[in-house]
Parts: structure tokens; sequence; C-alpha cells
């Protein structure tokens, strides 16, 4: 959606096909946390105005351990820089209707993709519509954003990608809870009974999340195991202690690292997580995935206003400089503050050693503060 809008800015036309309803991706509630960079590009491109009036900035955030809390201080340590809490599902909201009311094509509840002839000079998409009925798209290039689970990944030949992939032992059991919030800013709390996560939806809605067995189901978790875990994982002698209140949505989430190479055959250029997967530590999905599209715009926009293909030949080797900068650092942030069942008392003093070192030295702080609010773009 943001690529569709990039382009139409510079009078580019494109085509947007989405598997599900415009209700069902508007209503998949999503966490968001937008880095600088993202929340300037959406407030140059024209859509920002409700995320100005709705998100929540914050220019710190919070490593707890040993029953402490020690603030990274974001925007002193990057220039004024901060991150905004704002949900991946308003963004969309945003971007939908962006495209509706300028007249831009989303064809919705399409099935059965395929995509036909990418080493031409005209690739096609093959679907059929919301009606059944097959459809067939000729197009220039194709942008495959269409997830880890999507089409276009596997439409490039398995002997010109090559595959990273690590999966970790561990996944996130996340909950949505009606109350007021513990804290102003984002807390990442390391014990050893395992990583928990305090953040805030809005006023009225805390997001939380903490470590469980990525075989773990919805079930497995009462809400007063949740409470006495969650309680259990932040305590402390500081006096910190969540609000409880109404668990209204429960999920767990696989945790694992993957890129693609080269992220781009022939007309198809691969972005977001049909391109690489972070586990959500660093907070990079969105914002790689809105990265990856500002460098394709940039790329189509040269192309069509030139008939240069300079920036679209080296899109791949562009996008992929970011996306193993914020592998390293997710991997980096999940290493840091999950307990590894596997591992000995000696990892764990290297976890403290670690987060005592990033909380007490301005040089590491400033290392993860940059990182986490985005490095800025560049455009060569």
């Amino acid at each position: 959606m943001l690529l569709a809008h990039l382009l139409h800015l510079r009078g580019i036309d494109s085509v947007v096909l989405e598997s599900r309803s415009r209700e069902e991706i508007e209503a998949t509630l999503r966490a968001g946390v937008l880095e600088q960079g993202t929340v300037d590009l959406l407030n140059e491109s024209g859509v920002g105005e409700r995320m100005r009036r709705e998100g929540m900035p914050h220019e710190g955030v919070i490593l707890r351990f040993d029953g402490q809390s020690h603030r990274i201080h974001l925007s002193e340590l990057t220039g004024g820089r901060a991150i905004t809490v704002y949900a991946q599902h308003e963004v969309i909201r945003d971007l939908v209707k962006a495209r509706l009311d300028r007249g831009g094509r989303i064809l919705f509840g399409v099935k059965d993709v395929s995509l036909l002839d990418l080493d031409t000079r005209q690739p096609k998409l093959r679907f059929h519509d919301k009606d059944g009925a097959l459809q067939e798209l000729a197009c220039d290039y194709i942008a495959g954003c269409d997830g880890f689970h999507g089409v276009s990944r596997p439409s490039i030949p398995s002997r010109l990608r090559r595959e990273f992939t690590r999966v970790y032992p561990f996944g996130w059991f996340g909950i949505l809870v009606e109350a007021p919030p513990a804290t102003d800013e984002l807390i990442y709390a390391y014990h050893d009974r395992g990583f928990a996560l305090v953040s805030t939806r809005s006023p009225q809605i805390q997001r939380l999340y903490l470590q469980c067995n990525p075989n773990n189901t919805a079930g497995d978790w009462p809400d007063d195991r949740i409470w006495e875990e969650l309680h259990a994982r932040l305590a402390g002698d500081d006096g910190f202690r969540l609000t409880e209140g109404r668990i209204f949505q429960k999920g767990v989430i696989a945790m694992r690292s993957f890129v693609v190479e080269p992220m781009q055959y022939g007309r198809l250029f691969l972005a977001g997580d049909a391109a690489h997967i972070v586990p959500p530590t660093g907070a990079k999905g969105l914002n790689l995935a809105v990265a990856d599209v500002r460098v394709l715009a940039l790329a189509l926009s040269e192309f069509y206003a030139s008939g240069r293909t300079q920036l679209m030949d080296r899109y791949s080797e562009t996008a992929l400089q970011r996306v193993w900068r914020a592998e390293h650092f997710s991997w980096w942030m999940t290493s840091m503050l999950h307990h590894f069942h596997d591992e000995s008392p000696f990892h764990h003093r290297l976890q403290l050693s670690q987060l005592r070192y990033v909380t007490e030295s301005r040089a590491a702080a400033a290392m993860l503060a940059e990182n986490y609010v985005g490095l800025p773009f560049r455009d060569d």
C-alpha cells in the first residue's frame, strides 16, 4: 500500500492485489513501533495526519533487570530522533483511505495468484478475482509484498536464491489488556524466568508480552498464570507494578530470523516479509518494509523519468545493507534479553554484563539508541 501511494505521488500507475477484504485487513490488530524515518516518510507523503494526532512519541526506552529500571534516552543520544507507537493496522487504514480517495486501484479478495514471465519485458499476474473469474494482468514490474508465506519469493528459481534462517527456541505470548498504562515508555525486562515487554497501545489499552514455549497455545495461559508470570518477571524493590485489567486478546508469536538473497529476479522485486523476517525484539519488521519500498519507489521513479535502471539494478544490494544491519540488531537485542534454556550460568552472567555495559556506557547506549530509532535513510 505504501509503495502504491509513493508511486502515485510520482505519477506512476499501479494495481494492488489483496487476498483479504478491506474489513479483514483493517480489523487485524497488530502492534506498531515506528522509527523516526518511517514517521517522517508518512508525514512527507501526506498520510501522517492521524498518526500525528493519535500516535504516541517516545523519547526513551527502558531496560529492566535485577529489579531496577534503566532508561536509554533515545532523543538525547541521537540528536532528537525518537520512535512513535502507532499500530500497524492504523497505518494500513490510513494508506487504504488515501489510496481509495485518490482513485487508486485495490483488488480485494483475490485468490490463486501466480507470477508469470518474470524474466521478460512484460511479466504477468494471473489470479481469480473476488467473484471467482480468472484474470490476467500484464505490467512492467511486479513488487512482491505478500509476506513470508506468499507466492512471490518461491517464484524466484530455487537455484538463484539463497536463504538464511535462524529459528529461536522460544516465542512471545502477547496479550491486549483494558488497563491504564503502567509506564510512559516501553519496558524490556530481562529475568531468569524469561523476557517480558510492557508497551502501551492507547491511554486505555496495554500491550504486554512474555517469553514462552513456542508450542504454547492461548489455552496454556489462563489469566491468573499470565499475571503471576508478568509480576514475577517485572518485580523489583523500586515499587513498579503492572495494573491488571480485562485481557481481550491472546496469541503466540514465533521467533525467527530470515533473509533471502537476492531480493530481485527479472522484473520481480521482493519487499518486506517476503524477503526478510526479524524477531520482534528490535521493532524492525514494519520499518524494514517501509525502507524497502522507499528504495524501490525511488528506483522506479528514476526509470520512468529517465529510462535509467541503475537504481533498480542495485535495489537488492541497497536494501540488503539495511536488512542485515536490522537483522544483527534484532538478533543482538534478542540474545541479550531472553533466557536460553540450553545455555549455562556462564551465558547468564554474560547477558547481565552486557546489560550493565549498555546502561552504564554512553557509547554503548548510543549504539542501541541509533539502531532502535532507525538509521537515516540513504539514497545511494
